[in-house]
């Protein structure tokens, strides 16, 4: 059972944008003028998104891929200096907490997350809203760590969870939680089921065209989140 944090579980859309401008700011040279895409997509995704958009040349000599690395180090480094602000300048979405809690009580479920950030960057998040206590951090997807994009972090999530735990688990049967087109499609090439949340910027009737195989409006009501959870993985 895997979630997407950013717009899924939290939103600290303001204090990210701000650390991620001044990070790029300092690593390209170049102020963020013009902001990147990205709701559904991965921090490395995201970086050369930025890059074109605000002027910083594409080389196919490996120039753009060398910055980043020092990004990724610097935006780690602007966003835990924001740490307290998550808390008061963010929010946890409806039900959220209620949710996690509610799906650790599920037998033979293991919970982590498959999200678009960095390590660094998930655990700060999800812990200073308390969200951690309830995730195998060790076995999650996060941008950076690995190959992305997002489907091919949730196949490598699933192989580490079938190491860790000593059980198989189907590819229907591993769940992913989100909120965007992306990762509903992430979901498809991951073999995995797709339970979309309109609490970002899609629509349901979005979610429900890309594909989710349920959508939720919230995740205010963890008794019914709990009911898809077990009936997909039956």
């Amino acid at each position: 059972m895997l979630w997407n944090i950013d717009l899924t579980l939290l939103d600290v859309t303001k204090v990210t944008r701000a650390a991620y401008a001044e990070a790029f700011a300092e690593v390209t040279g170049r102020p963020l003028v013009q902001l990147p895409q990205m709701v559904g997509y991965t921090e490395p995704e995201i970086f050369f998104d930025a890059l074109g958009r605000n002027g910083v040349s594409l080389r196919a000599d490996g120039d753009s891929e060398r910055l980043l690395a020092p990004f990724g180090s610097e935006f780690a480094t602007r966003l835990a200096a924001r740490r307290t602000q998550l808390t008061e300048e963010g929010t946890l979405m409806p039900g959220a907490a209620e949710s996690v809690t509610a799906v650790a009580g599920i037998a033979g479920v293991v919970q982590s997350v498959l999200t678009g950030s960095s390590r660094p960057n998930a655990m700060l998040k999800l812990r200073a809203f308390g969200l951690d206590r309830h995730l195998d951090l060790a076995i999650g997807g996060f941008a950076g760590s690995e190959v992305y994009p997002k489907g091919a972090l949730l196949r490598a999530a699933r192989l580490r969870a079938e190491e860790k735990y000593g059980a198989s688990f189907a590819e229907r049967a591993t769940i992913y939680i989100a909120d965007s087109p992306r990762d509903v499609e992430a979901a498809r090439i991951g073999g995995a089921t797709s339970i979309a949340v309109a609490s970002g910027r899609a629509s349901s009737v979005e979610l429900r065209d890309a594909g989710a195989d349920a959508v939720l409006r919230d995740l205010s009501d963890p008794a019914e989140v709990v009911a898809l959870i077990t009936s997909a993985g039956s």
